[in-house]
């Protein structure tokens, strides 16, 4: 079913009332996912780590409870987003356990090496320019940081069709691992969905390239 042209500029940049319900909605349909995607990236109880397109803050709601002596931060250019983030995880923010911020994967407000991982979920599609976002998502991690993303690629014709093109970009996965090549990362696991109906996202776990891999 090809979801409207509204409704998929909410997901990229939520707004008012519809972006409200928008917000909700992603808050069920992705818990899933990136609960798959943290479990691939190995997230430890000391870790600072960073939610890009945080989106409704479930992941971050996860992620502190993973690194209860760390930290977890998100960002996302939608104000609204941030703004339910932050509600979501109000005793946390209070606690300095959870920080959010409106910024987008381009230019992150944040010190050089301060992220041991970096999480990133359906978020790729709205990029400009992937490679400027991976050098700077490279840039705030840790020596041995390493990176999680998962998404739909341009070989799921299902979601293709149910995106319109003129807001979502599918990237072809050897096109993202190439990126990450450039920014410095090696690719430790690149997976497109599974079966023929891609009943799951693609997803892609990569290190900062010669670094080793964080204890």
């Amino acid at each position: 079913m090809r979801r409207p042209k509204f409704i998929a500029r909410q997901a990229r940049d939520a707004q008012g009332l519809l972006g409200r319900l928008v917000a909700f909605v992603m808050a069920i349909e992705t818990r899933g996912e990136n609960l798959r995607a943290m479990e691939a990236l190995g997230v430890a109880a000391t870790d600072h780590v960073l939610d890009v397109g945080c989106g409704p803050g479930t992941g971050l709601q996860i992620l502190s409870q993973q690194a209860p002596n760390g930290r977890a931060l998100g960002v996302d250019s939608s104000q609204l987003m941030v703004q339910v983030a932050i509600r979501r995880n109000w005793k946390r923010v209070r606690a300095g356990q959870v920080a959010v911020e409106i910024a987008t994967a381009g230019h992150l407000p944040f010190p050089d090496g301060v992220f041991d991982k970096v999480l990133c979920v359906h978020v790729v599609y709205f990029w400009n320019d992937m490679d400027a976002a991976l050098r700077e998502i490279a840039r705030v991690l840790k020596p041995g940081g390493r990176l999680a993303m998962l998404f739909r690629t341009s070989a799921d014709r299902g979601a293709m069709r149910a995106f319109p093109a003129d807001v979502y970009r599918f990237p072809a996965l050897p096109d993202v691992v190439a990126s990450l090549e450039r920014a410095g990362f090696r690719s430790d696991a690149a997976r497109d969905g599974a079966g023929d109906h891609f009943d799951e996202a693609a997803l892609v776990v990569a290190t900062i390239a010669g670094r080793g891999t964080p204890g």
